[in-house]
């Protein structure tokens, strides 16, 4: 490990890609971010100690400059924004440069509920385990980052969440718990060719993570039900693709009454459990406030 080992990060600005910026910037590893150019999550990232590149995955030949001596990839898909069309052309000039590569994927492989045909996760897996690359899969339950995209805003402006399946119940990551996982698959070949289900320590329903966060904020918040579909038409008319606002709200469906599962594989791999939930709310409060 070191400056010799070059990584790239893909997707450098959403949830989990500042992490590991920081945590490879802080293990002296050089580390390099793809982003579009005019990424509006750019100060999301470290102003110092990270090499900047612009490219954009729907235009694989934008992303040489960035690969050029690199040595791992860590790759995030934007199922939201790009269709996966030009991902098995991604994925050669990827294998072209570098030697390994983690790809962040989602339980719902690892459960069977993700098949291949819905070019989303399980698509990329399969694509990558045909290259020569040393790969290494990171299938996440849903970040506690989640919590604020779905939650902060109506707690902001009211004591009353309204949301579906308030009793699914799930085994949240915390995004730099998952980072951590990443760096150690980047940076050494010991979780070479394995599939890593990456689970927070507990499992939580969504009304008691909305509790928590009443608790810690100092308001008593509550959960009221919608139904599904009112849910469904408000996601793809902020712009989720159909398909995969379908998919979300079925997995949850099926959380009321199979809660997700915990594994331990984040203290395997880094030697420490991971962060509960109330750890994350503390250190989010002010975005419910």
């Amino acid at each position: 490990m070191g400056a010799e080992n070059v990584v790239l990060v893909i997707g450098a600005t959403g949830n989990v890609g500042p992490n590991v910026v920081r945590q490879l910037i802080g293990e002296g590893v050089t580390t390099r971010a793809l982003l579009l150019a005019d990424d509006p999550k750019a100060g999301r990232l470290p102003s110092e100690g990270v090499e900047i590149f612009h490219g954009d995955l729907a235009d694989p030949d934008s992303l040489l400059p960035a690969l050029d001596g690199v040595e791992s990839v860590l790759l995030m898909w934007p199922f939201f924004t790009l269709n996966v069309d030009t991902a098995p052309a991604v994925l050669e000039r990827i294998e072209r440069h570098a030697r390994r590569v983690a790809f962040v994927s989602s339980i719902g492989v690892h459960i069977g509920y993700e098949h291949a045909d819905n070019n989303c996760h399980a698509y990329l897996e399969g694509l990558i385990e045909k290259t020569g690359l040393e790969w290494t899969f990171l299938q996440t339950t849903g970040f506690t980052a989640n919590a604020r995209l779905s939650f902060a805003q109506q707690i902001k402006k009211s004591d009353v969440v309204r949301s579906p399946y308030g009793t699914a119940a799930r085994s949240s990551i915390h995004e730099e718990d998952v980072a951590a996982v990443a760096v150690r698959a980047l940076t050494g070949s010991d979780l070479a060719g394995r599939r890593l289900v990456i689970t927070g320590p507990e499992v939580l329903t969504q009304i008691e993570q909305v509790e928590i966060i009443g608790e810690i904020i100092g308001r008593e918040l509550t959960w009221q039900d919608v139904p599904a579909e009112t849910a469904l038409n408000a996601m793809v008319g902020a712009g989720w693709p159909p398909a995969y606002a379908h998919g979300a709200l079925d997995y949850f469906g099926m959380l009321t009454k199979e809660p997700e599962l915990i594994t331990g594989t984040v203290e395997e791999v880094i030697g420490r459990p991971p962060r509960t939930f109330r750890e994350w709310a503390v250190e989010f409060a002010d975005d419910f406030r």
